[in-house]
């Protein structure tokens, strides 16, 4: 009898959290990029932060969650401490609405939550429809946990063992404190673990001081769960936030924690249901502790300063700047985030296609270095963003979610094609002329110059394709690589007629020319890549293609017996 009660009590949890979950993530991918927005304006100042934090944390029903958002702010210095201790303020007293509304006896709505969550899932045409419907259905589930957990404890009640264990390990306030803490660190939701809380309450199983003590227990482990996993290891001021939130809660518990009896008193006299006297005393800390913090948090932040200084920022060009983890539960901030580090990565080729014809001109040999170097960093961010998005794939997105997600690693796999013909092509073409002391005539020079600029132009444009997807510029970008070809050739051409001239720079660079114009025409290649899928989704490829194939395939140097190799 005991191990099905157990089993019950075990499988009603595991129903409590999946329902937080799918709330959770409902929420965030449903109006995830606008409470980021809405978080980020209300970061003016701390009372504006506090409100946002009560608001942003009900609607996700995790402090957990807003405080990985938070720290993504603070730790990218784009917020104050101040005003992100605030909204961990607010956070704190936002976990606390649900459980409030939760102490209700609403178990009969969960029915008509999972037809609403089932028709919106089913039915909805767009994705935050259906991202609502979640929500509607996790919801639901929550309800339908907690009459589970209430229907399991009820004949358990009278079994003296039972009682006896949790008396047991409920005597003491300071183990109620501890066992408490370590429940709510494990499950990841103070949400889940008050809920159980209240219901062990309401079946009497604990003594109302007991629960009054699982609950201060509950609220110290929902803040120690955001230092492990908001901050940075090799960055101390990330920790500032998630720890100042665990100094706030540890000072309350132990402000509170010797008065736990009189308290108890106190509340019982006002409340004789347990449950609701869990949920009532839950959200009574949070607020006091607000109450009593918000005006201290100058000085906590100078205190948190100072203990947790800023790392000596190294400027290190193959990191990853954008790539924040705690947004891949929002696939549209996270396919942003892997978005901007994608463009991160286009400016390094950008400067490394600059700088090798910069060497090829000047015979720089440390430009030649440098290249090589930059080339590292590029295959370095070209690995986390396959990573980043892989991770993001794992879960379930939408069609034009995945859609984006393909053409983010397509983009970011092309640029490390360039990259390498750049680094294992250009350079060393450039360090064959730099050994060798060779110089292009002016005429080749200028024509290498002009094509460069022409390359460098596009990826510009392609830039602005990825990120916009404009139908009108992506039809530029291919009509440049048709251009590009007519170039090519004349270019070629004119070599041919100084070559025929006798011209010494011309025959001694004859080689080097032509080949620098194959490879920035085969980079200009994959700079257009990037316009496919832009004119596919506006059903103009196959036209595009078509034109495509009936160019002439261009000459190579190898077509010209006469020209020396």
């Amino acid at each position: 009898m005991g191990s099905v009660v157990l089993l019950d009590l075990m499988g009603g949890v595991a129903l409590l959290l999946w329902g937080l979950h799918m709330v959770h993530s409902g929420i965030l991918r449903a109006f995830g990029p606008d409470l980021r927005q809405l978080l980020a304006r209300a970061l003016s100042n701390r009372f504006t932060a506090f409100a946002a934090g009560i608001g942003l944390t009900a609607l996700l029903q995790s402090s957990t969650a807003t405080a990985l958002i938070t720290s993504s702010f603070t730790a990218e210095g784009l917020v104050g401490l101040v005003p992100a201790l605030a909204i961990m303020l607010g956070a704190n007293v936002g976990t606390t609405l649900i459980v409030q509304i939760l102490s209700f006896n609403i178990a009969a709505v969960a029915p008509v939550l999972f037809i609403i969550g089932l028709v919106a899932f089913r039915s909805g045409a767009r994705s935050r429809i259906k991202d609502v419907g979640r929500v509607s259905i996790g919801l639901g589930l929550m309800l339908l946990a907690l009459h589970i957990l209430l229907d399991t404890l009820a004949p358990a009640e009278n079994a003296p063992g039972m009682r006896v264990f949790m008396n047991a390990i409920t005597g003491d306030p300071v183990l109620c404190i501890l066992i408490g803490a370590i429940v709510t660190w494990a499950v990841h939701s103070s949400v889940a673990s008050v809920l159980l809380i209240m219901s062990l309450a309401y079946a009497q199983f604990i003594s109302p001081a007991a629960s009054l003590a699982l609950v201060l227990g509950a609220n110290l482990g929902s803040a120690i769960n955001p230092v492990f996993e908001g901050a940075h290891r090799d960055n101390p001021a990330s920790y500032r936030l998630p720890v100042g939130n665990l100094i706030n809660r540890l000072v309350g518990v132990l402000l509170v924690a010797p008065f736990l009896r009189p308290i108890t008193e106190i509340l019982q006299a006002w409340q004789p249901d347990l449950a609701r006297l869990t949920a009532g005393f839950h959200i009574a800390f949070n607020v006091a502790t607000a109450v009593i913090f918000i005006g201290l948090l100058d000085g906590m932040a100078r205190l948190l300063n100072k203990l947790l200084p800023d790392r000596v920022r190294q400027t290190d060009p193959s990191g990853p700047r954008y790539l924040d983890e705690s947004a891949l539960e929002t696939p549209s901030l996270a396919l942003a985030d892997a978005a901007r580090e994608t463009l991160h990565m286009g400016d390094l080729v950008e400067v490394m296609l600059r700088k090798v014809m910069a060497a090829m001109m000047t015979n720089d040999r440390a430009l030649v270095d440098e290249v090589s170097r930059m080339d590292n960093s590029v295959d370095n961010l070209d690995e986390a963003i396959k990573l980043y998005v892989t991770k993001l794939t794992r879960g379930s997105l939408d069609e034009r979610e995945g859609q984006r997600a393909m053409e983010i690693i397509s983009f970011a796999i092309n640029l490390e094609h360039m990259g390498d013909i750049i680094d294992k092509n250009l350079s060393e073409l450039a360090t064959k002329k730099i050994k060798r002391r060779f110089q292009f005539s002016p005429e080749g020079a200028e024509e290498l110059s002009a094509f460069h600029k022409r390359t460098t132009d596009s990826l510009r444009i392609a830039f602005g394709v990825f990120m916009s997807g404009d139908v009108n510029e992506a039809r530029k970008l291919l009509a440049e690589k048709s251009n590009l070809r007519n170039v090519e050739l004349a270019a070629t051409e004119r070599h041919l007629d100084r070559l025929r001239e006798g011209r010494p720079e011309s025959i001694e660079t004859t080689s080097l020319h032509l080949d620098v114009l194959r490879d920035l025409r085969r980079i200009h290649s994959h700079i257009c890549s990037v316009a496919y899928p832009v004119l596919d989704a506006a059903g103009e490829l196959p036209a595009h293609r078509a034109a495509e194939s009936e160019l002439v395939a261009l000459p190579t140097p190898a077509a010209h017996p006469s020209l020396p190799r």
